[in-house]
C-alpha cells in the first residue's frame, strides 16, 4: 500500500524527514528553477533517485496543481507516531500540552489547513474521529504543506470516550460554537488545553459537546455567521499561543 504526495515544500519536507519512505520520486522535465533546483540536490544528497517526466505524465498522476513535484511514498509508520491506545502515555510527557481536536471535518483541504496551523501553533496532537473524518490524502498533503508528515494525526473510535480521557490527564476541554457566551480571548488558554473545533454549518455533535468544560465562541461583527473551520482554527490556536507567550 502506498501513498501520493505533492507539491515542493510537502515533497521537500518528506525528503529531509524521511527520505526511506519515498518510493519513487517524480519532477517535471524542463524545470530547473531555484526551488526544483534545491528539491533536486536535496534528493540526491539523501540516496532518492529522480524521474524527469512530462507534465503530462504527472497531470495524470494528480488532478491538483502539483508544482511539478509527485511523489509515491510508503504510508508512515505506526511505531513513529501516535495511535489512540498511546495518546495517553505519550500526553503525559508533554508540559501544558495544546491539543486539536475536529469534529466532523470532513473536507481534505480544511483538515490540511488545520494541520499546517497546528504545527505552526506547537500543537501536541491532532485528534480526530475515525469515522465521518477527512482522510489524509494527497490534497489533505498538500495544504498541509510539509505537517502532515511532522505532527500526530490521531484517529479514535469514539471521541466523547477520548475527551473524558484527555480530561482524566488534567486537560481541560474546550469547544467552539456560536451559542457560547464567552469569547475565546477571555477564556483562560495556558492551561492544559484540548481546543475543539466542530463542522461549518452542524458544529459540534452533542455527545462532544456535553464533554465540554468550557464553550467558547468567536465575535462576529458583519453578516456572516460563522468562518470556515480552517480558519476559525487559526484564529484560536493562535490566541492559545499568544496567552501562553504572555503567561
Amino acid at each position: 500500500m502506498s501513498e501520493t504526495a505533492y507539491g515542493i515544500h510537502a515533497v521537500d519536507v518528506i525528503l529531509r524527514r524521511s527520505p526511506e519512505r519515498i518510493i519513487s520520486l517524480s519532477i517535471q522535465a524542463g524545470r530547473n528553477d531555484k526551488r526544483i533546483q534545491g528539491l533536486l540536490s536535496l534528493a540526491q544528497n539523501q540516496g532518492v533517485s529522480v524521474d524527469r517526466v512530462a507534465k503530462a505524465e504527472l497531470d495524470a498522476m494528480v488532478s491538483e496543481r502539483h508544482q511539478g513535484v509527485v511523489a509515491i511514498i510508503k504510508p508512515r509508520q505506526a511505531d513513529g507516531s501516535v495511535t489512540e491506545r498511546d495518546l495517553s502515555s505519550y500526553l503525559k510527557g508533554i508540559d501544558r500540552p495544546l491539543v486539536l481536536v475536529l469534529d466532523g471535518v470532513t473536507d481534505p483541504h480544511n483538515l490540511g489547513a488545520c494541520l499546517r496551523s497546528a504545527d505552526a501553533a506547537g500543537v501536541a496532537a491532532v485528534i480526530v474521529p475515525k469515522d465521518n473524518s477527512a482522510e489524509l490524502n494527497a490534497v489533505a498533503r498538500k495544504v498541509a504543506s510539509g505537517a502532515a508528515d511532522v505532527i500526530p494525526l490521531v484517529r479514535v473510535t469514539n471521541l466523547a470516550r477520548t475527551l473524558h480521557s484527555l480530561k482524566e490527564l488534567g486537560i481541560w476541554i474546550v469547544g467552539t460554537t456560536g451559542e457560547a457566551d464567552t469569547l475565546v480571548y477571555d477564556q483562560d488558554l495556558s492551561i492544559p488545553t484540548a481546543l475543539v473545533m466542530g463542522a461549518e454549518g452542524p458544529g459540534m455533535r452533542r455527545l462532544t459537546t456535553e464533554a465540554c468544560d468550557f464553550l467558547v465562541k468567536l465575535p462576529m461583527a458583519g453578516d456572516v455567521s460563522s468562518l470556515n473551520v480552517s480558519v476559525a482554527t487559526g484564529i484560536c490556536l493562535f490566541e492559545a499561543v499568544r496567552q501562553r507567550r504572555s503567561g
